[in-house]
């Protein structure tokens, strides 16, 4: 796995499909892959696409099958199967409100006394665990009159499938067809986490939920895509999830390099570069916050790091963000911290690029799949007026770039080193061979990649200040490069033995 995939909407980078395109054939054409993330019908729900109306037919504003499929004759596409919900205005669920048990759809939603025919105490029902305040569930009226408590683990609009129902199941097989034939390789199982209801359980990542995973790998296997789960969660549950499917997240590391940098400590992040999957994901930033609770403790599991250092992640954000991540973020019910910071990463580390390149360069460097995500690719900073236009919090991280915007970020050095990263990560033949890492007696790290003569080295120090140098060495010798003390990496163009400096940052 040494290409370096990038995450994006098509409407927040490009504008639509095919500038999506042109964007990925032209200045990001180093990326081997791309997940686009929803364009479905509509992209721009009260979920950003993830509130799907009709999963299965591409939003005609953003352009069509062909769009993707063209997209896809170049590079890996990865699209995201929503299996927990969809919208309240999809015509199946239109159609079980108006008709009830004569639809074809009956059954196909979780409704309160599908988990409970026989009613539920407060304990049962407070013991879900649900990444937002208040109860999973909402109150429907069939044409009827007839009134059902309806699950919706996110939000009032995206009501919750039934995943045990064959009507589900066949809703679930028959999108996993179309997004096939619509070329894409690779699926991301969005919030399937919480998609098995277990009466006695908290619901979240139980072994009912590994069971259905097991179910969906096997039929999205028989598509002849590859899997990719999201979980935040517990690190143990990474590692115990990791075996089943082609790919999960790295989600832990973002915290871990946040909790480094803070602390000027490193073996927190060494423990993880220990024991963590090697088919992971690695990310620093998403189209969701920072999580944190993915390298904390959960119950009477210890976490990569406790509890008192995660509320430190928290203050540190705080104070670099001005106290607006503090009011972006979410705190679920019955949590005393929110589960991640919603903030770009570059804003968690008040506008330091030295430490952000830093971040990245640890990214890039560690065994799995790369990927980036556009605004952290483009030096993205907190988009505070969007937050502030639509009340939600993950939208600071979500900003709607003009060509204007665009051009002048890509020109930005921050974005230029960090495409120099990926060309060497995408073209050192070191990445294809073996890994190794090393603590030196300071705390300070060496991450290396050797395949015969090639090596690609780099050397990273939180104390007392962050600070990295990149080491390579091919048959034409060896370079040394710190890209804010020497420059910039060069992004156009790259070759594996020489590094030209762009000017110090």
């Amino acid at each position: 796995m040494t290409g370096v995939d990038l995450l994006a909407y098509a409407d927040r980078l490009g504008g639509d499909l095919p500038r999506l395109r042109a964007l990925l054939d032209g200045p990001l054409r180093d990326f081997a892959g791309v997940h686009i993330l929803p364009f479905f019908v509509p992209f721009d729900g009260a979920d950003a696409g993830f509130d799907p109306i009709d999963h299965r037919a591409v939003d005609p504003r953003l352009g069509t099958w062909d769009d993707v499929r063209a997209i896809a004759e170049r590079r890996e596409v990865t699209v995201d199967l929503i299996v927990n919900h969809v919208s309240s205005e999809s015509a199946e669920f239109v159609d079980w409100l108006a008709l009830g048990h004569e639809s074809a759809h009956d059954g196909m939603f979780l409704t309160f006394d599908t988990v409970f025919p026989d009613g539920a105490s407060e304990a049962e029902i407070t013991a879900f665990y649900r990444p937002r305040p208040g109860l999973p569930f909402t109150a429907y009226r069939m044409a009827d009159g007839t009134r059902r408590l309806v699950w919706t683990t996110f939000m009032p609009s995206q009501v919750d499938l039934d995943v045990a129902n064959d009507r589900a199941r066949e809703y679930l097989r028959t999108t996993l067809a179309t997004l096939r034939a619509g070329g894409v390789t690779t699926v991301r199982l969005d919030a399937v986490g919480y998609a098995v209801k277990t009466p006695g359980t908290d619901s979240f990542m139980t072994p009912e939920t590994l069971e259905f995973v097991r179910e969906i790998v096997r039929l999205a296997r028989g598509e002849g895509l590859r899997v990719l789960v999201e979980v935040h969660a517990h690190y143990s549950q990474q590692l115990a999830i990791a075996p089943l499917v082609d790919y999960v997240y790295d989600f832990a590391l973002a915290p871990l390099l946040l909790h480094s940098l803070g602390t000027g400590t490193s073996d927190r992040l060494a423990e993880w570069l220990r024991i963590r999957p090697q088919n992971a994901i690695t990310v620093l930033d998403t189209h969701d916050g920072i999580g944190i609770i993915d390298a904390g403790p959960s119950g009477d599991r210890p976490g990569l790091i406790d509890q008192d250092e995660m509320a430190a992640i928290f203050e540190r954000a705080t104070v670099a963000t001005n106290g607006h991540s503090t009011l972006a973020s979410v705190i679920p019910a019955w949590t005393s911290l929110p589960h991640q910071i919603n903030a770009t990463f570059l804003s968690a580390l008040s506008g330091d690029a030295r430490s952000y390149l830093l971040a990245r360069a640890v990214q890039l460097w560690l065994p799995g799949k790369p990927q980036l995500y556009y605004v952290g690719l483009l030096g993205g900073l907190d988009d505070i007026a969007l937050f502030q236009q639509t009340g939600q919090g993950r939208d600071v991280n979500r900003h709607r770039y003009t060509q204007d915007e665009l051009d002048a970020a890509l020109a930005s050095d921050v974005a230029r080193a960090q495409l120099a990263l990926v060309r060497l990560r995408s073209a050192h033949p070191a990445f294809r061979g073996e890994f190794g890492y090393r603590v030196d007696a300071d705390g300070s790290l060496e991450l290396e990649w050797t395949l015969g003569d090639a090596r690609a080295t780099l050397h990273v120090s939180f104390a007392p200040e962050p600070r990295f140098t990149i080491r390579t060495t091919n048959t034409g010798g060896p370079l040394t490069a710190d890209p804010l003390t020497a420059g910039a990496l060069t992004a156009d163009p790259l070759t594996i033995d020489t590094v030209e400096a762009l000017g110090a940052l």
